[in-house]
């Protein structure tokens, strides 16, 4: 993990991926054998209805689970063989991800330019790796100028950008965002996703974007 970000995107592949989450009342299978490949550089809708494994298979991409079986590889890095630590290192130089709900993301009683700064320490600790200043991550989103202001003065959408900006924040090669849109009304969600379309298109960033709503899937490249 302590080679400089890669060059574009990094790409993602799955193999008879399997998670199964175990409750009181039986076992619930969230993801069944799941094969899927996705190139550097492209950009991904998974939509589909809650309850579908979309979160799932993000939360697994992103090293904050493990998988029940199967492989799962982001880039060169088989996440099911990573120690803990490794997939910490991994979250914090290889995978942004970007959960459901933008406050989740952020710290509200300090400025976006903190927030950002805050996300890129563990990878500022990596030999070799070099990282573009918060304002210019907030200036990529659409958040020119605002790096000095707080999450309780942005609109939702910029809120959202703000979310996005901090998942960016190390330059990784795969961000992940799980419902960037899902409460926001049609501005706000046509900005989010000019914000996403401009990430991948500047910085080859391989995006993948968990959503519900199929007008948001069809924009973002292949469903």
């Amino acid at each position: 993990m302590s080679a400089p970000p890669p060059d574009g995107g990094t790409p993602v592949s799955c193999h008879r991926l399997i998670h199964i989450y175990p409750t009181g009342s039986g076992d619930v299978v969230a993801l069944s054998g799941v094969d899927l490949h996705i190139a550097a550089g492209e950009m991904l809708a998974l939509v589909g209805p809650s309850g579908s494994g979309k979160s799932t298979l993000v939360a697994i991409l992103g090293g904050l689970m493990r998988p029940s079986a199967g492989r799962a590889y982001v880039g060169e890095h088989d996440l099911s063989r990573l120690s803990t630590r490794q997939l910490a290192a991994l979250r914090g130089a290889v995978v942004g991800t970007v959960l459901q709900g933008a406050e989740r993301n952020l710290l509200p009683y300090v400025s976006l330019t903190r927030n950002v700064w805050l996300a890129q320490r563990p990878a500022a600790r990596l030999p070799g790796r070099r990282l573009d200043p918060p304002e210019a991550i907030l200036e990529l989103v659409g958040l020119a100028g605002a790096g000095g202001r707080r999450v309780g003065e942005l609109s939702p959408g910029q809120r959202q950008r703000a979310a996005l900006a901090q998942g960016l924040a190390a330059g990784p090669g795969l961000l992940l965002v799980d419902e960037p849109t899902s409460q926001l009304d049609g501005p706000g969600r046509d900005e989010v996703l000019a914000a996403l379309e401009t990430v991948n298109a500047e910085r080859g960033t391989t995006v993948v974007v968990v959503t519900h709503d199929g007008e948001v899937g069809a924009r973002l490249g292949r469903a």
